[in-house]
């Protein structure tokens, strides 16, 4: 499976981790995929489900994927804008950057949020207390290269066509308005901020707003798969065992690079918690033997069985 890459990112994006997510979701047919924390957007975009709903509190996030849904946005008028933006990057340095930064910041205009999210510093998307974009640059002037908008562009273009092919809708809303929408045949996947990790990334993510999501989930109609982290190599995630050991859980290692240092490539084991068994006896035995072949090799893979 080739997984595509949406073109904004996010910390925490699920690139890596999309054919394992998908291989285990459960949409029926007549279902709406509902994702209450988008985010990039990139588990549901390569689903490809006839219809959704991709929502998070992020405002620039959902006005950037309407204006793409309603043409205001297209790879052509992207190319274009990118084209000249990089080209005052590149004469003008970080000044350059930083003004643009000021505008957007007065206006939300989506194509600066475009420009900023690839020009700044590790394509983290983050905002302050008063809503502001604050990332610092990237100290890459050249970074807007003729194969690097084509790039960009071509992602662009596989959003454009996917929304002009499925019904999928895009709202600013809280997790807990989009979940309580859930109805039975419709699948819910959660990608939350991780408690004790990235919580700043549009707003704050507390233990209560964790506690709520669980209880929410508990009690939809939906059939639901939540990401979250298990564990790394100095601690636990002590909302595993407070609010999801009454559900299936599945792990998976996975690297996470923060940096250009080789020492910063820390393992993290990833989880999923779903409400249902997505394992037959057949896939269980299978799961087994390639986590212990995968982990005899590199330790990539680790399969936690569910309780009954």
């Amino acid at each position: 499976m080739t997984v595509k890459v949406p073109p904004l990112k996010c910390q925490g994006i699920k690139t890596k981790l999309v054919e394992w997510i998908e291989d285990h979701a459960s949409l029926s047919k007549d279902g709406t995929w509902i994702e209450p924390f988008m985010g990039s957007g990139v588990v549901g975009f390569n689903v490809r489900p006839n219809r959704a709903v991709f929502a998070d509190v992020n405002p620039h996030i959902v006005n950037f994927y309407n204006a793409v849904k309603e043409g205001k946005i297209t790879a052509g008028i992207a190319k274009e804008f990118l084209e000249k933006e990089g080209a005052q990057l590149q004469a003008k340095g970080e000044g350059h950057y930083y003004a643009v930064r000021e505008r957007f910041n007065k206006t939300g205009e989506p194509l600066d949020m475009l420009f900023l999210n690839r020009a700044c510093f590790n394509g983290v998307m983050r905002f302050n207390k008063k809503g502001g974009f604050n990332v610092p640059f990237g100290h890459k002037p050249e970074r807007f290269a003729k194969a690097y908008i084509t790039k960009i562009t071509n992602q662009i273009k596989y959003v454009s066509d996917a929304v002009s092919q499925y019904d999928w809708t895009f709202v600013c809303v809280d997790f807990r308005k989009s979940i309580e929408s859930a109805k039975e045949n419709d699948f819910i996947y959660c990608d939350p901020p991780y408690i004790g990790r990235h919580v700043d990334y549009f707003n704050s993510w507390s233990e209560s707003d964790e506690q709520e999501l669980y209880s929410m989930l508990s009690a939809t109609p939906a059939k639901f798969m939540l990401s979250t982290w298990h564990s790394n190599q100095y601690r636990k995630n002590s909302a595993i065992e407070k609010y999801a050991y009454r559900f299936t859980i599945l792990t998976r290692e996975h690297f996470y690079h923060v940096g250009a240092s080789e020492k910063n490539r820390n393992p993290m084991l990833e989880a999923i918690v779903l409400n249902y068994n997505p394992l037959t006896p057949v896939m269980l035995e299978r799961e087994k033997q390639l986590a212990l072949f995968e982990k005899s090799k590199d330790g990539y893979v680790i399969f936690s069985t569910p309780e009954a």
